[in-house]
């Protein structure tokens, strides 16, 4: 009796997961062609049909080709712009007027006194309110800030991380005020700390205590608000601090596997918590080394989850990305030639298969952007979608055996990094030795005297310079920090004091104990408790982090 012969990877993929994900998201359009009109391929494949296990097919393991079968020709990622200046209302505009110019997510810069948990009116935060971000120090703020704006419809993103838990909580009050749903609720919150002691420093509280803040949130999401995404882990700031790509990669990724342990030690199903864990990464200039990156960590991720971690739903293995063009990147000198970088590096990011993106302005060197500078930043990623091409097959560089080296190559680069943080006994002690912080510091230099040298040219800073006339750019008016101190002052006056006070303290004994934080944060903010108020309660408690000098 003769066999069928059993299908190969390929033929399963196209008879079982392929009609799954199509009935689930059909494509945009019932056919794809180049501007010469040749069928364009959903995925192109090796000549023999099955490629090796490690590259896969996409959405299935290991995800090197993209986490959905069809990708971006059933769904484009998600445009999110970076947004926020002044006060509640200047940003609620800038809002608006990025979703009327075809924006389909918001996302949400703090100043900087609402990064590091202090109200306007501190005495810290004179002459910074409002300059890098929004303010926000209670429920007023932002409930101006998401003014008929539908929070059951639009996606938030909100990059903000030791204040995390209390800025979450005034959103949250404000979806009750709009009647929406927590389950209706879509987005995600940064509440990366670990990034914050090896990179960014906008840290408050020590790692432990800070390291609980973020799984209260990861328990009461997963009860309350199933469909926010509770952590953005993120390279971003790392390779703005001067990372290598693998740096960024590793890096990155070990912080992920923090949380998810940390999670697990609280006694948190794995399967129930990690579908809501996000990544956000850099997009820089080398562009075939970025698109590994991307193909590399989800990989690595989908192999950490299931066979170190125990995760058994596909949904856990999955590494769901928000990209950002790189900062770093951007020169004062000749802006607008910065527009091209942006497109190299946003082009990037969707070959690598990002789920969402932001796209630098071309002024961010200078100051915040202007209007017009955000819609050509917007417009470039729409002219990629829409007109590139790239968005019409997935995973393009797939198979190409320079893209599929570097790939590997950032895999093995992560994964000796693992095993250097493991002999140091994980990412905190790693933290506290200067570990993460020595490597990117050594990275910064290298690459730093590379173009004092002019091994590496920076078109227009150390090679192709011309004399130039400035630029507009947007200035922030002194007036609206007295505007901000004047809605503060007012709330204050108007809320009912001894109902504050009663639930900070009820927030003490939660912070001091065992439970959960966030049902005493939510009442605080409903009381129009402030930022600063809240912050302070965890300052008496867990104390202040002073990191310790690295040479």
């Amino acid at each position: 009796m003769k066999r069928t012969p059993k299908p190969g990877p390929l033929e399963k993929w196209e008879r079982e997961t392929l009609p799954r994900s199509l009935e689930r998201m059909p494509e945009r359009r019932s056919t794809f062609v180049t501007t010469s009109g040749h069928p364009v391929p959903r995925l192109a494949t090796p000549a023999g049909g099955d490629a090796p296990a490690e590259i896969g097919l996409p959405g299935e393991f290991p995800y090197t080709r993209g986490i959905y079968p069809t990708m971006y020709r059933s769904r484009l990622w998600t445009m999110r712009q970076f947004a926020g200046f002044g006060t509640a209302e200047e940003t609620n505009e800038r809002f608006k007027y990025l979703l009327e110019h075809g924006q389909t997510g918001l996302s949400t810069a703090f100043d900087l006194p609402t990064l590091m948990g202090y109200d306007s009116d501190h005495p810290y935060s004179h002459g910074e309110v409002g300059r890098e971000g929004v303010a926000v120090c209670n429920l007023a703020d932002m409930e101006v800030l998401f003014d008929r704006i539908p929070l059951d419809k639009v996606s938030v993103s909100m990059t903000i991380n030791s204040p995390a838990a209390p800025i979450f909580a005034m959103f949250l009050g404000v979806a009750e005020k709009q009647g929406v749903g927590f389950t209706k609720l879509n987005g995600t919150l940064q509440n990366d700390i670990l990034k914050e002691y090896i990179a960014q420093k906008e840290y408050v509280f020590p790692p432990g205590p800070s390291m609980r803040l973020v799984v209260d949130s990861i328990e009461y999401c997963q009860r309350e608000v199933p469909r926010w995404n509770t952590i953005s882990i993120s390279g971003y700031h790392i390779r703005e601090a001067g990372s290598t790509a693998i740096q960024e990669l590793a890096f990155t990724l070990a912080n992920g596997m923090a949380y998810v342990q940390a999670a697990k030690a609280r006694g948190l199903d794995v399967d129930e918590f990690a579908p809501r864990l996000s990544f956000f990464f850099n997009a820089h200039n080398d562009l075939f080394e970025e698109v590994a990156k991307y193909r590399a960590a989800r990989r690595i991720w989908a192999k950490m989850m299931r066979d170190s971690f125990g995760a058994k739903s596909p949904a856990s293995w999955l590494l769901r990305t928000h990209a950002q063009t790189a900062g770093c990147s951007l020169t004062a000198q000749q802006p607008e030639v910065n527009i091209v970088r942006t497109t190299i590096q946003a082009l990037a990011a969707i070959l690598g298969g990002t789920q969402s993106l932001h796209t630098n302005s071309m002024d961010e060197a200078l100051a915040l952007p202007t209007e017009k500078a955000v819609r050509i930043a917007l417009r470039t990623q729409q002219v990629l979608a829409f007109e590139s091409g790239a968005a019409n097959v997935v995973d393009p560089l797939g198979g190409s055996w320079y893209v599929e080296q570097l790939t590997d190559q950032m895999e093995q680069g992560a994964m000796d990094y693992f095993r250097r943080i493991d002999e140091l006994g994980g990412v905190i002690p790693a933290i506290e030795a200067g570990f993460f912080q020595r490597e990117i510091a050594e990275a910064a230099y290298r690459y730093q005297k590379e173009i004092e040298t002019k091994d590496r040219t920076i078109v227009g800073v150390n090679d192709f310079a011309l004399e130039e006339s400035p630029i507009e750019i947007l200035k922030i008016d002194p007036a609206l920090e007295k505007k901000q101190l004047e809605r503060l002052s007012a709330v204050k006056s108007r809320r009912d004091n001894d109902r504050v006070r009663l639930e900070l303290g009820r927030l003490r004994e939660a912070a001091t104990g065992t439970a959960n934080v966030f049902p005493p944060l939510l009442a605080c903010a409903r009381a129009y408790a402030t930022l600063g108020e809240m912050m302070d309660v965890f300052r008496e408690v867990y104390g202040e982090y002073v990191e310790e000098a690295t040479f």
